[in-house]
């Protein structure tokens, strides 16, 4: 096995053994997982830069990973499902998703049971690390991954792009879009160094002169050389995209991430005891999940037919890639930075359905799952995304002609679902205006929906249909042929009867691009850095009913019982700069007026809370008879039920109370 062992630094009970119903007492194994790879090996072609890495005396790359476990002490409890979540930017996210934890204000070792959803279902949960440029710690899981090597021996020395949009003045900034491993400057002197600065994403770029600008940090208004951040005489303003392009001499072979991803679950799920599997025995199936960041990854795991393992097995039965829109990242080229969000680079490229398309303007044809089912291994999957993917610019791609004209079905093995009306992550009550991930402020209250009850039945209906061969229910998209699928224009123009909306601006929205990446991408080497960008893709959004809800998807009680309209899309604030620009992840919550006087007087054309609904108890009738249809049609658990009633009460207990807009 490409796992050549398991080094368990700690064991023991889970939550102070705590009793999770039919799943029992938890343990919890912590430690490191060690690989060795044959980059000759078929199984690992797809691997960039593996084979310029240093090898043993028996030709393999090694490469070290943290891991974690949860699963039943008493194997009898387990489900025998394995949920393989992968890890966002180092954390554990999958518990605190299906488990409905509240997140913690800081990173910490210890993994929140919440509601114990998934143990109580007796799932084994797994993580290991993948991203080399986590710092690692105890709360953050990480990767060792070998270096690229040039005929010297040393790392291979080349162009890399960095770009970044600060939501404050700032004189410096680590050479990173947000707090992970930079790929610092190879020499803090190079003069052919360039650092540009453009208004929007799309805008023209316009360089800053090189003596305006150093490798440094800033101490006390004065420049100390540092090959891990840029200066800029004057600082950096807020809103504003710079890009810094640069030498570097750190050159990680980032794809091996996606190797410890597919030999680590592999291991635990057929590896013996005598080979030191703490799962031995107990697995007879396997789910990856990945959120963000994570499902972007499985995407990219996925278009490279990386789901066979070396012996040629398949690793998982089923993914869950959840908001990752149409999009893949920066995960196997030369100088990924897995944690980049936004700069157009591998991720941009298409396929983006699983079944082959031509790209009208280029001639190019391919399908995101072209290679797995030349190689066999094709899982079932469940392509999730909210409706900020779709503002984004890229969710639509998935399941539209690239000629911008037909509906594309997916494939047999496929499902595709919008989570209608809601943001990139977990709403909350009350209202903020703030991202606590990333820093972010929207223009308008942040998207207040909690759509998590749609993805714990998604889960199960994942283990249904791979355990029993039970059909999940159908997709749920916006469709050209019913008239459910709009462009942004359209939809934004229906945004302007609310009063107080702060609109993103059409022409500064999100968009995704046709990329060139230069001659060598084939390879994973950026000939064009930064890439080259040719015609934006057009995208659809859902159409909107009279209170500005999207039609289309799967609607949270919230939606199709409503007290406020929700967004996918959130300007930035006026403080963080960028004004008309659109946050990459935030969605926006417009409260209906509570009595009609409130609404009459702000000219509000929605119906205000007050003329909808008798009282809070007809309110709630209401949404429990929306969360139980949803049940017979199984895109929600009848165990959910009174949390879908109970997270509508609380929105309906701010706005009804709350004259709309008296929030901010």
């Amino acid at each position: 096995m490409a796992l050549v062992g398991l080094e368990i630094a700690k064991r023991g009970p889970y939550a102070d053994g705590q009793v999770f119903g039919e799943g029992g007492v938890y343990e919890r194994i912590d430690g490191i997982a060690r690989f060795a790879v044959d980059p000759t090996h078929p199984a690992n072609q797809e691997i960039v830069d593996l084979d310029k890495a240093a090898r043993d005396a028996s030709g393999r790359v090694h490469f070290l990973a943290d891991f974690c476990i949860l699963q039943p002490q008493d194997p009898a409890r387990a489900n025998r499902s394995l949920l393989f979540d992968i890890l966002n930017r180092g954390l554990k996210g999958a518990v605190r998703r299906f488990n409905l934890a509240p997140p913690a204000p800081t990173p910490t070792a210890s993994i929140d049971p919440g509601d114990g959803f998934l143990m109580r279902h007796g799932w084994t949960i797994g993580w290991c690390g993948w991203q080399w440029d986590v710092y690692r710690s105890d709360a953050l899981l990480g990767i060792d991954v070998p270096q690229a090597l040039g005929e010297d021996g040393k790392p291979i020395v080349g162009t890399v792009a960095v770009e970044f949009q600060p939501n404050s003045f700032t004189p410096d900034h680590l050479l990173a879009d947000r707090i992970h491993q930079p790929f610092t400057a190879d020499d803090p002197n190079q003069s052919d160094a360039v650092l540009t600065e453009r208004e929007w994403q799309g805008g023209e770029r316009t360089t800053i002169a090189r003596d305006r600008w150093q490798f440094a940090r800033d101490v006390d208004g004065q420049p100390v050389a540092d090959p891990a951040y840029v200066r800029l005489d004057g600082g950096f303003e807020p809103g504003k995209f710079y890009e810094v392009i640069y030498q570097t001499n750190n050159c990680p072979v980032a794809g091996v991430g996606l190797l410890s991803m597919r030999d680590f679950a592999s291991f635990l799920r057929f590896a013996p005891e005598d080979e030191g599997n703490p799962c031995a025995g107990r697995l007879d199936r396997a789910y990856s999940y990945g959120i963000s960041q994570s499902g972007r990854f499985l995407r990219l795991f996925l278009s490279l037919g990386l789901n066979l393992d070396e012996a040629g097995r398949q690793v998982f039965d089923g993914m869950i890639p959840q908001v990752a829109g149409g999009r893949r990242g920066q995960f196997n080229q030369r100088y990924a930075q897995p944690s980049d969000q936004s700069m157009p680079s591998f991720g941009h490229l298409m396929p983006f359905a699983d079944d082959p398309q031509t790209d009208p303007l280029t001639g190019e044809t391919a399908g995101l799952m072209d290679r797995q089912r030349q190689l066999g291994g094709v899982p079932k999957v469940f392509t999730i995304n909210t409706s900020a993917e779709y503002w984004r610019g890229d969710a639509s791609l998935v399941h539209t002609d690239l000629a911008d004209t037909r509906d594309v079905e997916p494939p047999a093995e496929v499902r595709c679902y919008l989570l209608s009306s809601t943001q990139h992550g977990r709403g909350v009550i009350p209202l903020v205006h703030a991202n606590s991930d990333d820093g972010a402020r929207g223009a308008n209250p942040l998207n207040a929906i909690n759509h998590d009850p749609l993805v714990r039945a998604a889960l199960m209906n994942m283990d249904r249909w791979v355990k029993d061969g039970i059909a999940p229910p159908p997709s749920a998209v916006p469709r050209i042929t019913d008239g459910t699928a709009i462009t942004p224009e359209e939809a934004l123009a229906q945004y302007h009867a609310i009063p107080d909306a702060v609109v993103v601006d059409p022409e500064r929205r999100l968009m995704v691009w046709r990329t060139d990446n230069g001659a060598d991408a084939a390879s994973g080497v950026m000939q064009h850095v930064p890439a080259r960008l040719g015609e934006r893709y057009q995208n659809y959004v859902s159409a909107l009913d009279a209170d500005g809800n999207e039609v289309a998807g799967i609607r949270m009680p919230d939606i199709s019982v409503p007290v406020a309209t929700y967004t996918g899309w959130n300007p930035r604030a006026p403080e963080t700069g960028g004004i008309g620009q659109q946050n990459l992840m935030q969605g926006s919550t417009f409260p209906f007026a509570a009595p009609r006087a409130e609404r009459e007087r702000r000219g509000d054309p929605r119906p205000s809370i007050e003329e909808r609904y008798r009282d809070r108890d007809a309110y709630l009738a209401q949404v429990r008879a929306a969360a139980e249809a949803l049940v017979e049609q199984r895109y929600m658990l009848a165990d959910d039920i009174e949390l879908a009633v109970r997270l509508a009460a609380e929105r309906y207990d701010t706005f009804a109370a709350t004259p709309a807009g008296a929030a901010r």
